[in-house]
């Protein structure tokens, strides 16, 4: 599956996308295979309190599964103005 990342997310990890293959079901277990991967991703995926998160272009949970998806978006919460 593609998985993107934005702004200081982005940053951390040091791309804004890869093709990510996963056995996971839900999107915190792909948080948990991404930040089990080095320190990069682990300090991106340190507080998930900070982090939103798409499936499929829609907003989600992180308890959400990942069955079907294609397209994983992690980004922090958006400010107006």
């Amino acid at each position: 599956m593609d998985v993107l990342y934005f702004a200081w997310v982005r940053e951390r990890i040091g791309e804004p996308r890869e093709v990510v293959e996963t056995s996971a079901t839900t999107v915190n277990e792909l948080v948990q295979e991404l930040a089990a991967r080095e320190e990069r991703y682990a300090l991106a995926f340190s507080d998930l309190t900070a982090l939103r998160v798409a499936l499929d272009q829609e907003l989600s949970d992180f308890d959400a599964p990942l069955e079907g998806v294609r397209e994983v978006a992690f980004f922090p919460p958006m400010t107006g103005g």
